[in-house]
């Protein structure tokens, strides 16, 4: 949404796009998971008296919303995406299935998937470190504000340091906030490093493919 109070920014997602765009000419094999706090986000909705379900499949609907939208951008600058959703919801995309989400990388597509999990009381997190294990990735890339994992939030304290490196246990008994605990549990219990690195810095994601040392490394 960029600065817009919600919604989504046409700039900013086509930035988005385009740098999927440059990373997909690496080589690369690439799904990715998009949150829906610009639209709605589940858990504010709890607290302005919506059921938890409920409000949960309104934020798995608005990550749908943002696949279609990343879609789009994508193939309006020449890149074969295809969209998978937790939740069958055809024509709108495919229902997510392992052996097609692995047929469409080999055919080079760029993976959306949205929906979440399919279930309510799990984040885009969980569904970002279910879907990496499944596909049988390399690393998890975290896409947030900030570039890396910090001592504290750096938004809001100055003297934060940044981390260039972590294990699972170390991110743990600091209580860093890198993922919620289940999916930083998934990715702990499979060997799925992360990197968490700042998606709106230009050029910053071909940094990372390329191996810089860019954002933080979690590994066991």
């Amino acid at each position: 949404m960029a600065d817009q109070p919600a919604g989504i920014d046409s700039n900013r997602l086509m930035e988005y796009a385009g740098r999927i765009r440059d990373a997909a000419t690496m080589g690369v094999s690439i799904g990715i998971v998009f949150g829906g706090g610009n639209i709605f986000r589940g858990l504010k909705g709890v607290d302005k008296g919506f059921d938890r379900v409920k409000g949960d499949y309104m934020g798995m609907l608005a990550t749908v919303i943002n696949g279609l939208a990343i879609q789009s951008a994508l193939e309006s600058l020449g890149v074969k995406a295809r969209l998978f959703t937790a939740v069958r919801m055809e024509p709108i995309g495919e229902g997510y299935s392992k052996p097609r989400v692995m047929e469409s990388l080999e055919r080079g597509e760029v993976v959306i998937f949205a929906g979440g999990t399919g279930n309510p009381y799990f984040t885009t997190d969980t569904a970002s470190a279910l879907r990496a294990v499944e596909m049988e990735a390399d690393i998890l890339l975290k896409g947030t504000r900030v570039d890396g994992v910090y001592t504290a939030d750096p938004e809001k304290d100055p003297t934060a340091v940044k981390y260039d490196s972590l294990t699972f246990d170390e991110a743990y008994s600091r209580n860093l906030k890198v993922m919620d605990m289940t999916s930083f549990t998934i990715c702990k219990e499979n060997n799925m490093p992360i990197i968490v690195f700042d998606m709106n810095k230009d050029g910053e994601l071909n940094r990372v493919l390329q191996g810089e040392n860019i954002g933080t490394i979690i590994i066991l």
